[in-house]
């Protein structure tokens, strides 16, 4: 993929991510909590997560206008998407009422660690023109 189709295609995901992030997982919580919300009724934990992944879709946001400028916050997502799901996965694994979250936000974790790492360019390319 040719850099400027990978970067525009980076943008596009970095405003789907950081819109999804923003405002789209407190209703996952609530219309799939099996898969989304790994405690029931009111969680002092739900709100602090909710909280951080809301601020980090704000600053994915504003990544997005210009990609090649905010590297190492793409690959903070990248990275910290990857050992948060895989933390997660082993906690569902462990404790077989938390299996929907397989389905659900550990697998989302890594297709958003997997298409950000995907469309992120390293090396030269990751030089702004």
């Amino acid at each position: 993929m040719a850099g400027v189709d990978r970067t525009k295609y980076l943008r596009i995901a970095l405003l789907l991510v950081g819109l999804i992030f923003t405002v789209g997982i407190y209703p996952l919580t609530v219309v799939w909590p099996s898969g989304w919300s790994w405690h029931t009724g009111h969680s002092d934990y739900l709100q602090m997560i909710l909280g951080i992944y809301a601020t980090l879709g704000v600053f994915l946001l504003l990544a997005s206008r210009n990609p090649l400028a905010h590297l190492s916050l793409i690959w903070f997502t990248v990275w910290s998407s990857v050992v948060h799901g895989g933390i997660m996965a082993v906690q569902s694994l462990a404790n077989t009422e938390h299996m929907g979250h397989l389905w659900g936000d550990v697998l989302a974790l890594f297709v958003v660690a997997a298409v950000l790492a995907l469309l992120t360019p390293r090396g030269a390319a990751a030089k702004p023109a």
